[in-house]
């Protein structure tokens, strides 16, 4: 008698056919490109939760510290893109974290969620936007929370006090509107030292005020003001090339808000360094 064969499993060809898994956080398009299905409550929660699980483990993959800082600043500065033209694999996995945070907070705002689940969702979306200095993303998340979210479900003192406070320093920092974010301070009653002392710098061109302060504040402020680094760090450096014929490395480095020398020939200074000084203009024979 003869005995029944084992079912044969798939073949290696038909086994290369199968679809591949999908990404969790790829799972949904964007809302505003039609998709529907993150309009469900209960998808946006789990879905949110997948979020804040890859970017805690992204955070402890990097190191955290200033590999992790470094990871935010090379999305921000270059879409996390190489020497050699190619994506580095952190900053990938960053960038579609940041997409998929896009699609949480466009499915929020579809259905109009203002309970405590879109208040905690927008305060991570925001810190994250904030960190990357995804401004497209935090900025538009910044004023849902304050004027929509906010009204329905209250912020605790301390959260109203942190978001306003990035809400002025991007007018100041970011739009350059000093006007509005006075404005906006004197509107929401808004008292901080730190915060005066940033505006008050800007307002004065104080470029050693500013890199003081800048030194003083927490990791998301320090990201927004970093956009009113490049106008603090010119003018500080045409001061200097008005005052002085030579000048100590050192103080030219720290007038630049920390860029080492080579760095600021790199980004087009022509002044001579040699040794611990730098020659700025050359005195004219008589």
């Amino acid at each position: 008698m003869n005995r029944p064969s084992a079912r044969r499993g798939p073949s290696g060809a038909w086994g290369r056919l199968k679809s591949p898994a999908v990404d969790p956080l790829e799972v949904y398009e964007l809302p505003s490109k039609g998709e529907k299905k993150l309009n469900d409550p209960k998808a946006q929660e789990a879905y949110y939760e997948k979020i804040v699980e890859r970017y805690m483990k992204f955070s402890a993959n990097t190191g955290g510290g200033d590999a992790l800082d470094k990871e935010f600043a090379a999305l921000s500065t270059n879409n996390g893109v190489t020497q050699d033209g190619k994506a580095s694999e952190p900053s990938l996995e960053l960038s579609k974290i940041i997409f998929a945070i896009r699609k949480l907070r466009e499915s929020i705002v579809a259905v109009g969620r203002h309970d405590t689940f879109a208040q905690r969702a927008y305060i991570f979306i925001i810190r994250a936007g904030l960190l990357t200095k995804s401004w497209d993303s935090y900025n538009p998340a910044l004023l849902y929370l304050l004027t929509t979210i906010h009204i329905q479900c209250p912020l605790s003192s301390p959260e109203l006090h942190e978001f306003v406070g990035y809400f002025i320093l991007d007018l100041a920092c970011r739009k350059k509107e000093l006007r509005q974010a006075y404005e906006t301070k004197a509107k929401w009653d808004y008292s901080d030292r730190k915060i005066d002392k940033v505006l008050n710098a800007l307002v004065h061109d104080d470029w050693v005020g500013f890199w003081r302060v800048k030194e003083r504040v927490d990791g998301y402020q320090r990201r927004v003001m970093e956009w009113a680094d490049n106008d603090i760090r010119l003018h500080a450096l045409k001061c200097l090339g008005r005052s002085y014929f030579s000048v100590d490395k050192e103080f030219v480095e720290r007038s630049a808000g920390g860029k080492t020398f080579k760095e600021l020939k790199e980004m087009g200074v022509g002044w001579e360094g040699n040794g611990t000084t730098v020659t700025i203009r050359k005195v004219k024979a008589k």
